[in-house]
């Protein structure tokens, strides 16, 4: 060695040293992880946003030690904070480096590594890529654990649908497509997770935001940083934050630091026996000019402390959830002086109510809230005595015990800085914290019911090969009249005046648009002179008077009908029809197709849902948009023949790509293959993926057109020709996989499977096709046969049932179709015990409505709906009750004074 080289080597060695003995300092507070994926959260206060490192950048994990902060902790690091660490560990030379990105980290082995993410086509796979996953922004809490705690869904779940969303991939791809990697989640589910990933992603980009304002501002310490990033819901982040937003006059623990009593707080806390408040008497200075003064300041920064601390908040709302927690409602005093009586009695039920938050009901707490909106209840969450007793003991004994003996002075500032706290900070935060988190609950499990009330509606089994009379009923302008074919083309308008002296001339009418059109079905809206209309009807039906045709009539929901009849979608779709009539064309085509209809109304105005006005109008119609888009593209469009309107609502789709898919269609003729939707302006690859497998084709359509044009109507092969551009009539050959449910990117599979049973594609659908599938499936069993093919069940189930499907099939078969009906039952004919059938028009937290045919409908209480009364179709589609279904009720009650009718289920039908 040469002295240089020496000199070199030894001014590296202490650069090491010296970077290892700052590291391995153990006044770096690190805040805790709870699976040891952890990262320095405090960096020096000068590098404070330079160093908050995003999760593109691996991040080294250290060992984890919990030590008391207090024990290593001197005054002087802590005056630099606003509060003081409360577990802290250790970083010792060794460290924990994560996995790579591509191993797996569920408890179960992976069935397969893959190498691509975004499209496993059916290959065995359980996790794309372990549990680790990178954000935009980086939190203190790992976002898979803390979507897995909100939603009860397996981690390795949730790391997949995050990277499955943050593909663009849509809930129905998902749901249909990627069951392997859900573990065959429903919609529902999904869309709850969705939903929590987006609270959580944006409490994390706030969190950063306000870091960087912080720091721009020069006010961001180290356990403020630690304390921000700790947050997981938007209430811990605006109670970090309070003192700090604009306009604030800044809180009392603020005022007292500026007057420098920071240091004898902690002085308490960590070296009483030297602490003297008499020296820092200022008789000039306000807010320090007595004893008196000094120790409120004292006890306003040690309850700021206390309030803040993470251990501390952890312990009391443990200990709430081991107490009776009641929330409360009375009587307004203003309300019941000067309030509308009317809005008044609608609350009766809160004037004078009391419920632990653990029992209370989702529909209770939205009509609590509405009250204190109208300003007449007063509601208030009551924290028993016993909760405050139990937490000031803690501490003052064990969390923030001195460490050296107090004097009884420096004892009794502890003790009101405990009581302080928790009255003037704590207390107040436990109740925006129920309250928020009750609301929350109460809005989301509203929005989901809306959603499923809305999905059972759409996928009502529609009315094929019918000629029907649509009627909107009315007083003085009449009831409109609209008869429209088995192919919902409109074949006559009418305008009668059933209820105003002429009823016997217009029945004549009436018998003439029947006869002529031979249109025995009429659908009759149930809105204005709905009761008077049906009865009409009913008389005249009763009577044989339409004979020789048998004439049976059905009520509809007319909801958001007034409102699509002067859209600008009705005025282009029926530009020569007065809106009046319009109104009736939709009340008819509900009954014939009421998915291709009602996807024409905001869902909001379809009236299923309850306190829709009351909540989240962002998360209903993100909610509702998306149990739309599950229903159309679930039940399939044929492209060569659905609107515009149903095309918006594929996955996948938009309103710019469903116009492009139309004016294609104009232009070029129809669709033979899926493939051809590629060459559709702004339909890329991933919009391929997402639309392909709901897109239908009628092949008897599309055999007839390639005859004509002179086209092949099979596939053809050329072995041993280079392969060249294809020519037009080439890419139009259709293939009979287009027909079914399975995705193109399962077509090779699809394939394999039909030549290992000795099927065509051509028998598609045909009773041969299902005889083989099952010879096959009893000798080979699913997972042999999937095995075979290197793919999962799920995938090979989804192939088979769509090569076993016959031509046509479609999911709304399941469902209820409307209940038609010849004769109708009044209100005064009812009695206790009468038994009667119904359909159900909403479903509710508290019970179920259901349309009985008596003008009013009657109430199934939610206790009344067990699960042995539901049959077996409906337990195993997890609908329970919702619009549509058929019931058969017994009557329980009838308040005539009311019109209010309590029934019981006996059987769903």
């Amino acid at each position: 060695w040469v002295p240089q080289q020496k000199e070199g080597l030894y001014l590296c060695f202490l650069a090491w040293l010296f970077n290892l003995v700052r590291i391995t300092d153990v006044s770096l507070p690190i805040a805790p992880a709870e699976d040891n994926r952890m990262q320095l959260l405090k960096p020096k206060e000068e590098d404070v946003g330079t160093k908050l490192k995003t999760l593109n950048q691996k991040p080294e994990v250290p060992k984890k030690m919990q030590i008391n902060s207090f024990q290593e902790k001197n005054v002087k690091s802590l005056e630099n904070d606003e509060k003081p660490s409360t577990s802290v560990p250790v970083v010792g030379n060794q460290a924990k480096h994560e996995k790579p990105e591509e191993d797996f980290a569920s408890d179960e082995p992976p069935f397969k590594k893959i190498k691509s993410t975004t499209c496993p086509e059916g290959k065995p796979v359980k996790n794309l890529g372990g549990n680790k996953v990178k954000e935009e922004f980086e939190m203190n809490w790992d976002i898979v654990q803390a979507l897995s705690e909100i939603t009860n869904v397996e981690p390795w779940v949730c790391a997949n649908l995050i990277r499955l969303f943050r593909e663009e991939n849509t809930i129905p791809f998902i749901a249909r497509y990627r069951k392997e990697l859900i573990n065959n989640l429903e919609a529902d589910a999904l869309r709850e997770v969705q939903q929590a990933l987006e609270e959580l992603r944006t409490v994390a980009k706030k969190t950063h935001t306000m870091i960087q304002k912080l720091k721009k501002e020069g006010k961001l310490s180290g356990c403020l940083l630690t304390a921000l990033l700790n947050c997981r819901t938007l209430e811990e982040l605006d109670h970090v934050t309070a003192p700090y937003k604009t306009g604030s006059k800044g809180t009392k623990a603020q005022r007292a630091k500026q007057l420098g009593l920071e240091p004898a707080a902690l002085s308490l806390l960590q070296n009483p026996m030297e602490l003297n408040l008499f020296s820092y008497i200022r008789p000039t200075t306000k807010g320090l000019s007595t004893i008196q003064e000094v120790e409120a300041g004292v006890q306003h920064i040690l309850a700021d402390i206390f309030a803040k601390d993470k251990d501390t908040l952890d312990f009391i709302r443990k200990l709430c959830q081991q107490r009776y927690i009641c929330i409360q409602s009375a009587l307004a005093k203003v309300s019941s002086k000067s309030g509308n009586e009317k809005d008044i009695d609608k609350f009766q039920l809160y004037h004078e109510f009391s419920c632990n938050i653990k029992n209370i009901h989702h529909h209770q707490i939205l009509a609590i809230n509405r009250g204190e909106n109208l300003k007449i209840l007063t509601v208030k969450v009551n924290i028993p005595d016993g909760v405050k007793n139990e937490f000031c003991w803690w501490c003052v004994n064990e969390r923030w015990r001195p460490k050296q003996f107090l004097q009884p002075d420096l004892m009794r500032i502890l003790r009101n800085s405990v009581e302080d706290s928790y009255k003037r900070l704590i207390y107040p935060l436990l109740c925006r914290e129920f309250r928020s988190k009750l609301t929350s609950d109460a809005e989301k499990e509203s929005v989901m019911m809306f959603g499923r009330n809305l999905r059972q509606l759409l996928l009502t089994s529609p009315v094929r090969g019918r000629t029907l009379m649509g009627v909107d009923p009315g007083y003085k302008h009449g009831c409109k009249l609209a008869i429209i074919s088995p192919t919902s083309q409109i074949l006559h308008t009418d305008v009668v005046y059933l209820h105003s002296g002429q009823g016997f001339h217009e029945a004549e009418k009436i018998k003439r648009l029947l006869l002529r059109y031979s249109c025995n079905t009429v659908v009759i809206g149930n809105g204005t002179a709905c009761r008077e209309t049906e009865a009409y009807f009913a008389d005249l039906i009763m009577k044989k008077y339409f004979a020789p045709l048998d004439v049976v009539y059905c009520i509809v929901s007319e909801a958001g009908a007034s409102i699509y009849s002067v859209s600008p979608e009705a005025s282009k779709e029926m530009p020569d029809l007065d809106p009046n009539l319009r109104s009736a064309v939709s009340i008819a085509r509900r009954v014939q197709d009421p998915l291709a209809e009602l996807v024409k109304i905001e869902p909001k105005h379809i009236g299923v849902g309850m306190y829709q006005h009351d909540v989240s109008q962002t998360l209903l119609k993100a909610t509702l948009d998306s149990v739309v888009e599950e229903c159309v593209s679930f039940v399939g469009v044929d492209i060569n023949i659905c609107s515009e309107i149903l095309l918006r609502h594929i996955a996948g789709l938009n309103a710019n790509r469903a116009k492009n898919i139309i004016e294609w269609r104009e232009k070029n003729g129809p669709f033979i293959n899926r493939e051809q939707l590629k060459e559709v302006k702004g339909l890329g690859p991933k919009s391929f993926q997402q639309c392909a497998g709901f897109i239908r084709f009628n092949q008897e359509y599309i055999k007839t057109f390639c005859i004509q044009i002179g086209c092949p109507s099979g596939r053809e092969t050329h072995a041993g020709k280079k392969k060249s551009k294809p020519t037009p009539c080439a890419s139009r050959q259709p293939n009979p996989l287009d027909q079914t449910c399975i995705h193109p990117e399962s077509y090779n599979i699809a394939m394999r499977f039909l030549s290992f049973i000795g099927g065509n594609a051509n028998d598609i659908g045909k009773s041969d096709m299902q005889q083989k599938v099952n010879a096959v499936i009893q000798k080979e069993g699913l997972e042999g046969i999937a095995k075979r093919l290197n793919t999962t069940v799920h995938t090979l189930q989804l192939i088979i049932d769509g090569l076993t499907q016959p031509e046509g099939f479609d999911i709304r078969t399941d469902f209820d179709k409307p209940d038609f009906k010849r004769s109708i039952v009044c209100f005064e004919d009812l009695s206790v015990g009468t038994v009667l059938t119904g359909k159900v028009e909403n479903a509710t937290p508290f019970g179920v409505f259901v349309d009985i045919g008596v003008g009013k409908a009657g109430l199934i209480p939610v206790r009344n709906i067990t699960e042995a009364k539901l049959s077996k179709v409906k337990k195993k589609r997890s609908l329970g009750l919702g619009p549509g279904e058929r019931v058969e009720v017994k009557v329980l009650n009838v308040d005539i004074p009311r019109l209010r009718i309590t029934l019981d289920l006996i059987r769903v039908l």
